[in-house]
């Protein structure tokens, strides 16, 4: 959940000043991810961060002192925001792989769905799926879907900004997290209907949410993405993660990539997984 943000508000950039990327690169060393969770650390000790995001959903349990009230249930608030990153941003239930540590920017890293599928599902796609300098989706990949949810007056739009409302400049946030892993099946679910929108009892929603991937994990964190990998978020985020994955039709994301309401064309990339105890949360 990377925020773009409002134009109330300044937009955040991740300077990597305590280390070097060579462009040509393809994975950095441990030691490079090392420096970024060092430089996290730092900037955020005393400095008031509450708990971050992603984290290990495993293993709800943190030293962060700053709490805040849950936000309410999803079906309560304005879906805002649909967008995805390349891989798992969280880890946990049946994402534990982890991909690597990609290109120290966040792409190429994260976690990855640990079954198998057959060959047919990985077939290859006949079409780009995304568009962008990170390269485009294939069959097999791990995405992890973000339904931004705001207690904002305001209607589904492209970024997170669409969150965010000037006469209402604290709302809460929640995030209805589905992983999914992508595969050249027909019959596989379809992501137009999955991110399809419609208004519920007043409340602009994503109805088809899956709701057979597992009882989501909940707990307290904050907006995601790489920006956030050397400094702390500022943003209060209640977040539901759901341990299950759900298979989706290829086809149906290129579909969706190319004309959806969020201007949405491309993967995101993933924050580093949040391990400091002093960064997150206790529940």
């Amino acid at each position: 959940m990377t925020f773009l943000r409002h134009a109330a508000v300044a937009t955040a950039l991740t300077t990597f000043g305590t280390v070097t990327f060579a462009a040509d690169d393809q994975t950095v060393a441990d030691d490079y991810i090392a420096a970024q969770r060092a430089a996290l650390a730092e900037k955020a000790a005393g400095a008031g961060f509450g708990p971050q995001a992603p984290r290990d959903i495993s293993l709800i349990m943190g030293e962060n002192p700053v709490q805040f009230q849950p936000a309410p249930a999803y079906t309560q608030m304005n879906l805002c925001n649909i967008h995805f990153h390349e891989s798992a941003e969280h880890r946990g239930g049946e994402f534990t792989t982890y991909r690597g540590n990609g290109d120290g920017k966040g792409y190429g890293t994260g976690y990855v769905y640990d079954g198998t599928l057959t060959e047919a599902e990985l077939a290859a796609y006949d079409g780009p799926v995304g568009s962008g300098e990170h390269g485009t989706l294939e069959p097999g990949d791990t995405i992890e879907v973000h339904y931004v949810h705001s207690t904002a007056r305001v209607e589904p739009g492209p970024t997170l900004g669409a969150c965010l409302s000037d006469d209402l400049m604290n709302p809460q946030f929640r995030v209805e997290t589905q992983v999914m892993v992508l595969v050249n099946d027909p019959e596989a679910a379809d992501f137009t209907e999955l991110a399809a929108l419609d208004v519920v009892d007043g409340y602009h929603q994503a109805p088809n949410i899956p709701t057979d991937t597992g009882a989501p994990v909940q707990y307290l964190g904050s907006t995601t993405g790489p920006s956030y990998n050397e400094t702390g978020s500022p943003f209060q985020v209640s977040w539901s993660v759901r341990p299950q994955v759900t298979k989706v039709n290829i086809a149906t994301l290129a579909t969706w990539l190319d004309d959806n309401p969020f201007d949405e064309d491309h993967a995101h990339g993933v924050r580093n997984l949040v391990t400091n105890p002093d960064l997150l949360s206790a529940k």
